[in-house]
């Protein structure tokens, strides 16, 4: 029980790497706010809850847009009233708008920096807010909080015709890294999780058929797609004392994708 007693949030959870990584920390003894971003995915933030508890676990949910200030501020007040803090931020809510770049409207480009760049400004900074009020308690972690971005392998790889998700994923990456310098000095450890390709809702289109899914696998040099819990496994390491001299790092979960694979045959 790596997480005992530890509050953790983890934005975009109920579904796919949020939901995964929900149930993780969970069963390692942190109790989880599940955060859902509309009333239509209440549902479903209400069954990864109640898998949870069935298996020992406890949270609660909170719908929060991480893009609009007021709902994230109300997220963490809530969670603050419930819990008494937060130990840990999952900064993982993420969309996808793709577009070919000349044909990419304002809203589309503006509604991936908000939810997956600004959304997790906002998370973060009142996150470190609270972990700057409260200090460390060694009760529960030798830091005084911990926060995981969830990028991607596109925070180093190009992707066309998906600018603002690739841009949106390199920002991240700097956010990451300048936080982490910036309090490291008062025991707040930040890094960030890289996915690669992984079986979820929102790239059904990369493995839902034999032939999509073979065209995948040459990307990826470990030859299998990854599963929710292969990121939920590396959140809860990164959130746990026993990563504790790990800060400002990003960790490649994507069985190899980063290792440019096209050149295995020299390009």
């Amino acid at each position: 029980m790596k997480l005992q007693n530890q509050i953790a949030i983890i934005t975009g959870a109920s579904s796919g790497i949020g939901k995964s990584v929900a149930k993780c920390l969970a069963l390692e003894g942190a109790k989880v706010v599940i955060n859902y971003p509309f009333e239509k995915t209440k549902d479903d933030a209400q069954a990864v809850l109640d898998e949870i508890k069935q298996a020992g676990g406890d949270g609660m949910i909170c719908q929060c847009d991480v893009s609009k200030e007021d709902e994230v501020q109300n997220m963490f007040a809530q969670t603050i009233q419930q819990y008494g803090t937060v130990d840990i931020l999952v900064n993982n809510a993420g969309i996808q708008v793709d577009s070919p770049f000349e044909k990419m409207t304002l809203s589309q480009w503006n509604a991936v920096i908000g939810v997956n760049l600004t959304g997790q400004f906002l998370c973060a900074r009142e996150a470190i807010k609270e972990f700057l009020r409260r200090g460390v308690d060694e009760t529960k972690s030798v830091a005084a909080g911990k926060i995981i971005h969830m990028s991607s392998v596109h925070q180093i790889i190009p992707w066309a015709g998906h600018a603002n998700y690739a841009t949106s994923k390199g920002g991240i990456n700097m956010l990451m890294q300048t936080l982490s310098q910036e309090f490291a000095p008062k025991k707040i450890r930040i890094n960030s999780i890289c996915p690669g390709a992984i079986q979820t809702p929102i790239n059904t289109d990369a493995w839902s058929t034999p032939e999509a899914l073979n065209n995948l696998m040459k990307l990826i040099p470990y030859k299998r797609i990854g599963q929710p819990e292969d990121i939920g496994k590396a959140a809860v390491w990164l959130a746990s004392d026993d990563s504790d001299y790990v800060n400002g790092t990003s960790l490649f979960v994507d069985g190899g994708m980063t290792l440019f694979p096209g050149f295995t045959t020299n390009g």
